[in-house]
């Protein structure tokens, strides 16, 4: 089993900048890939970035350019800094860990952070 614990949302104005933590504990070992999901209101969750246990890494197209995905291993911990922000980024992030295949899983998940963009 694996815990996450997220933390680092809230309240900022359109072309600021957040950083989201997250924090694994557990049976860490077994993860292969790290990444953050959001889901705004009526909408699905949608992958934000990833990051392999190699180091690569993969962004929405909607994010390139503006958010950086990041882990410290010594800490297991990963992060999302996120600058220029805009007001669709609105949503609840979830911090995701996978292991097993990297296609299916299984996943582990955070609890969810708010992240709100005003304009």
């Amino acid at each position: 089993q694996v815990q996450l614990v997220e933390s680092g949302g809230g309240l900022v104005q359109a072309g600021g900048s957040l950083r989201l933590s997250c924090a694994a504990s557990g049976n860490t070992v077994i993860i292969n890939a790290m990444g953050w999901y959001r889901q705004a209101n009526g909408k699905q969750r949608e992958l934000v970035a990833r990051i392999l246990s190699g180091g690569s890494t993969n962004y929405a197209d909607s994010v390139k350019g503006r958010f950086t995905i990041s882990r410290d291993n010594a800490k297991n911990t990963v992060y999302l800094q996120m600058n220029s922000l805009k007001p669709e980024d609105t949503a609840v992030y979830y911090c995701n860990a996978r292991s097993g295949s990297l296609i299916t899983g299984p996943d582990y998940w955070g609890q969810g952070t708010q992240v709100t963009v005003s304009s």
